[in-house]
């Protein structure tokens, strides 16, 4: 039975707007927005579309393209899943910052009724600059742990979020993931991809098949986030009251260790077993022990029929190496979305398994 605020809004009435729909994030929201029968809006600087999506041509990063661009369409929920990386965070928080508040304000024709984004564990962890560097909280972490005070473009989305939603009187949705185990080509931080490339090149090469990670996290409990089930919460908290203005964890709802998780990735993606090594005396960042042996990915793209040769649209080095390099426990508590009704989880072994199977029928990794 639905509430009687979902039923005034069925999904033949909603229109959606992603922002970020290429990403891993955007990409699931969307598959699961068009299986729902949203009308949905995709934008871009492309303005790519797809079967179910619609695509709209503009600039994050420019105002009055935002406004021209928006000024004919009233999205009632936007999805928010796009940043751009900058050198400094106080550049991300400029940038990143001002990306949200222009895009909402550029919607606020619109008869909009929630706006989710995703942020994620920096919220807790602080930024890459300060990257669990100074005092965090204890694990699990809880959504109602104070803010740190190292700044953090996180917060300034919050902020920004906060402010148009009491300026527009649209209800909001914060999802903070861990790393996140989903579909895309050419992201910026993509662990899935960037471990099957590294198997690529170990099979193909004879390479070992390193962990390049901390001792922490190679013993340590940790957890990770399918894209899909985040896509799940998003579209929960954005139709169901027990949702509306709260930020909310995402994880699978499993644990394990990356000594148990590792040599599994690395039977689905093919490594022999006696090449396949863990931690030992200290971490081996990918960033160096790929960098003599990208030069080789156009001939094995070309081996195996492949749709990229260009490697650095398929691995994040850097961004498995932060998040593998910790030396601490990440563990995330589930409770409050489960308190509010959000109940659905996933295997993370299966997670990567069902990704893995998904680059090998696009072609993406032989």
């Amino acid at each position: 039975m639905t509430s009687a605020v979902e039923d005034s809004f069925l999904p033949a009435d909603r229109t959606a707007l992603i922002v970020g729909a290429s990403g891993i994030t955007g990409s699931a929201v969307a598959r699961q927005l068009v299986a729902e029968g949203w009308e949905v809006l995709a934008l871009s600087r492309s303005a790519a579309s797809a079967p179910g999506l619609r695509g709209v041509a503009a600039d994050l990063r420019d105002p009055e393209s935002l406004a021209a661009a928006l000024a004919e369409h009233r999205p009632t929920h936007v999805f928010f899943s796009a940043w751009q990386k900058q050198d400094t965070e106080a550049e991300n928080i400029r940038v990143n910052g001002a990306m949200l508040r222009d895009l909402l304000a550029a919607l606020e024709h619109a008869p909009l009724q929630h706006v989710a984004i995703v942020t994620g564990l920096k919220h807790y962890l602080g930024p890459f600059e300060a990257y669990a560097a100074g005092a965090t909280p204890d694990t699990p972490f809880h959504e109602e742990e104070p803010r740190l005070e190292t700044p953090n473009f996180y917060y300034a989305h919050e902020d920004e979020l906060f402010a148009a939603a009491e300026r527009q009187g649209f209800t909001w949705s914060v999802h903070r993931a861990h790393t996140i185990i989903g579909h895309a080509v050419g992201n910026a931080m993509n662990m899935g991809l960037t471990i099957a490339v590294q198997a690529t090149l170990a099979k193909e090469l004879d390479l070992d098949f390193v962990f390049p990670g901390s001792e922490q996290q190679w013993n340590g409990l940790t957890d990770m986030t399918d894209a899909g089930l985040l896509a799940e919460q998003m579209v929960w908290a954005s139709t169901d009251p027990a949702g509306a203005n709260e930020p909310f964890n995402i994880v699978n709802g499993d644990v394990f260790r990356w000594r148990w998780m590792w040599p599994r990735l690395a039977a689905d993606l093919g490594v022999a077993p006696e090449r396949v090594l863990g931690f030992s005396e200290a971490p081996r960042p990918l960033e160096e022990q790929m960098a003599p042996h990208e030069s080789s990915w156009p001939a094995i793209a070309e081996k195996h029929g492949l749709v990229e040769s260009d490697i650095g649209r398929l691995a994040s080095w850097w961004h498995t190496d932060a998040d593998l390099g910790r030396d601490m426990e990440v563990v995330t508590d589930m409770g409050k979305s489960r308190d509010a009704g959000f109940l659905s989880h996933r295997r993370t072994e299966q997670a990567f398994k069902d990704l893995f199977a998904r680059y090998r029928a696009g072609r993406v990794i032989p």
